[in-house]
């Protein structure tokens, strides 16, 4: 069992930057595949990065090349960096996890990740 409770959250102006961090407490989170979500009102929640437990990363498109995704598995913590920040951004952000066996690679799809947290707002004006 892995409880997982976000930070970082807040309102930043268009092209700034924010550091959302995840705490997790639990057993063997250093075998779990990590993954941040978000959420706009009225759409879908939607897979921005992921990370392993050897610390490979995967991005969504609409985050690629703004975005880092990291761990400390000493600490049971996962963070996301996101740089030159759009009003687009504008979402709950949530982070996740799922035990995995396989230590190089997660998976995007959101329906894999078995913990959830309640999510941070990051809100981004123009």
């Amino acid at each position: 069992q892995v409880q997982l409770v976000e930070s970082g959250g807040g309102s930043v102006q268009s092209g700034g930057s924010l550091r959302l961090s995840c705490a997790a407490s639990g057993t063997g989170y250093s075998r779990y595949c990590m993954g941040w979500f978000r959420q706009a009102p009225g759409k879908e929640r939607g897979w921005v990065a992921w990370i392993s437990s050897v610390l490979n990363t995967g991005y969504a498109d609409s985050v690629k090349g703004r975005a880092t995704i990291s761990r400390v598995n000493a600490d049971n913590t996962l963070y996301l960096q996101i740089n030159s920040l759009k009003p687009e951004d504008t979402a709950m952000y949530f982070c996740a996890a799922y035990y995995s066996d396989t230590a190089y690679s997660c998976t995007g799809t959101a329906g894999r990740y078995d913990y959830w947290g309640q999510g941070t707002q990051v809100t981004v004006s123009s």
